[in-house]
């Protein structure tokens, strides 16, 4: 299962209050990281450690927004997206315990509420990666919030990936490849639609909901627009 995942924050709160006995004492207090913040369109930062406005990241997080919108016929809206960044792992695990007791352990996740969409995550070497996914969850959910989770994470495993790649995955393609190699893997669409809950996609699902989104959008224009014309009947 891959470490990055949408989560749903009903679900994590009912958990958290379910039950009394026999349950840990809860993780030590995490205050959130505001020390700092930095804006970009949608983008709300905020953080626990400097972060210049200028940043590579946060540029290329910008960008990516346009990309999204474009690339699949979305008008964008400027409901914010608030990102929390930790710079320790140690302290983003305690506020994770604490106020997501029952999540995994993820680099980074997004939350959907009523009225927020928010992103947690810690600095580490695949923050790049980390970000690129779950803020590609909050530009989709700022106009399409009822996706199907197939194509939700299709779509942020596609702009996951650094710009310059065209939204192709290579390490999908590596899985992939091998599954039909060796496993006779075949792609079933049906199955993906199936899944309900991101806690029950396994890598390979996150793959084959990748490669969906990659064959529609490397497509001629009348495949394309079956997967536009799908999420603006969404949006309507």
């Amino acid at each position: 299962m891959r470490p990055a995942v949408t989560i749903c924050l009903l679900i994590a709160t009912s958990a958290a209050w379910s039950g009394c006995r026999g349950l840990p004492l809860p993780a030590p207090a995490v205050p959130l990281p505001v020390a700092a913040e930095a804006s970009g369109q949608q983008l709300k930062i905020h953080s626990d450690f400097a972060l210049p406005s200028d940043h590579r990241l946060l540029r290329e997080l910008t960008v990516e927004r346009e990309d999204v919108y474009q690339t699949l016929g979305l008008i964008g809206t400027q409901e914010p997206i608030q990102v929390y960044l930790f710079q320790d792992e140690e302290k983003y695990k305690q506020f994770l315990l604490r106020h997501f007791p029952s999540v995994p352990q993820r680099r980074a996740f997004f939350v959907e509420t009523d009225t927020q969409l928010e992103v947690y995550a810690h600095w580490s070497d695949r923050v790049g990666e980390d970000l690129r996914h779950e803020v590609c969850h909050g530009y989709l959910h700022a106009v399409v919030p009822a996706i199907p989770l197939w194509l939700d994470e299709g779509l942020a495993e596609y702009f996951e990936v650094p710009r310059g790649n065209g939204g192709l995955n290579q390490p999908h393609v590596d899985l992939l490849s091998d599954m039909l190699e060796h496993n006779h893997w075949q792609p079933n669409l049906p199955r993906l639609e199936a899944i309900k809950s991101a806690a029950d996609m396994q890598q390979a699902d996150y793959a084959e909901s990748w490669a969906w989104v990659y064959f529609l959008l490397h497509s001629p224009p009348e495949r394309v627009e079956l997967l536009t014309t799908y999420l603006a009947e969404i949006h309507e």
